[in-house]
């Protein structure tokens, strides 16, 4: 198997990590159905987190869970000290107690009321992603006995589950959904991080992963929802569409040494990552408020479309910065790092070290 330099590969998740979490933000600020189509950010995270649970689960099954699970709930929590009093305040009267032990350990969508819901309405990943940690060293086991049939096994689940989607019940029905829809994805990244990718050849994995997302655009054509093509209110569809990508980008290995030369976008990327899980909790909120600000800012006053979006995109990236800021630290104490207030990474400073004089001349310094 060719060697991979591991800086190139990481700096390529990366980046696949920052394109990602663009896709969510820029999605959800303009919700065309065509750039869900354009990069499914769900499936490329998965899979990104599938791949970097491996190596660790062989050194320590309790500590590579218990570290994932540190990195993952801080930045909740915060979220919840801050939404759940707020929500209460303003009147949340049909919320069950119990329930709300779910925003300390999310093993379902915690609740919210209709104030909250642009807040809640995306942790869905995170309780899939927890799942997917919780499961993965029976996933791993699963998986190196028998690759194919485990790959496969949650699109046969998820294809029974569609057609029996009430026998969890609906809160329990929805985490289950998402596992499988997700867990072929992850298992993916088991897959790259084992070299089993690389030991198929592109010439078979690059027309699979074709066919994948070929076959899911095929069947939501032929298959069209009452609102007419919906590839995600397909979920077994969504799911071979998203493994597709999730193919080709794994089997995809460039060298990415040429971002260390473009410092504002190795920075981007470095700051995206550095900050991910506060972005992503927090963008809908931000583009939420932003939509309530276009009137009070007579944002409708502005004489084009295209900048009164822009404007109020702006509006929304602003205030998610101000988020980023304000909270991102938590997820520098969640990573065991001393917090920060930036979200970029330190400069390394170099060291002049005074070197004697050699032959009567004075030698250059060099950097240490």
């Amino acid at each position: 198997m060719p060697s991979i330099k591991a800086a190139s590969r990481d700096r390529y998740f990366d980046t696949l990590r920052a394109l990602a979490m663009i896709r969510v933000v820029v999605f959800h600020a303009f919700p065309f159905a065509a750039l869900e189509l354009v990069f499914p950010s769900m499936g490329v995270m998965f899979a990104l987190g599938g791949s970097l649970m491996v190596k660790s689960l062989d050194r320590s099954v309790s500590r590579t869970i218990r570290n994932r699970v540190r990195r993952l709930l801080p930045a909740l929590w915060a979220m919840g000290l801050i939404l759940v009093p707020l929500m209460l305040r303003l009147g949340w009267e049909d919320h069950a107690r119990w329930s709300l032990l779910l925003w300390v350990v999310p093993v379902a969508q915690p609740p919210s009321s209709e104030f909250g819901f642009p807040a809640a309405g995306v942790l869905w990943y995170l309780v899939t992603y927890l799942w997917l940690v919780l499961l993965s060293p029976l996933l791993l086991k699963l998986y190196r006995r028998a690759r194919i049939a485990t790959l496969l096994l949650p699109l046969a689940l998820l294809a029974v589950f569609t057609i029996r989607p009430d026998t969890f019940g609906q809160q329990a029905g929805e985490v289950v959904q998402n596992v499988l829809a997700y867990a072929t994805c992850w298992m993916l990244g088991f897959a790259h991080r084992e070299g089993d990718l690389r030991r198929v050849g592109k010439r078979y994995v690059y027309p699979l992963a074709v066919a994948c997302v070929g076959g899911a655009l095929a069947w939501a054509f032929t298959h069209p929802e009452d609102s007419g093509f919906d590839l995600v209110g397909i979920p077994l569809a969504y799911a071979i569409f998203s493994i597709g990508f999730v193919l080709a980008l794994m089997r995809w290995s460039p060298n990415m040494a040429w971002l260390a030369k473009v410092r504002p976008l190795d920075g981007f990327v470095s700051m995206v990552n550095n900050r991910a899980v506060t972005i992503y909790l927090w963008h809908n909120v931000a583009i939420t408020i932003a939509v309530v600000l276009f009137d009070p800012l007579k944002l409708w006053e502005i004489p084009t479309q295209f900048a009164e979006d822009l404007a109020d995109f702006s509006i929304a990236i602003t205030l998610l910065i101000v988020a980023v800021l304000s909270l991102g630290w938590v997820e520098d104490i969640a990573a065991r790092r001393k917090p920060r207030l930036s979200p970029f990474p330190r400069k390394k400073r170099s060291r002049v070290v005074s070197v004697p004089t050699i032959g009567g001349q004075q030698a250059k310094p060099v950097a240490a």
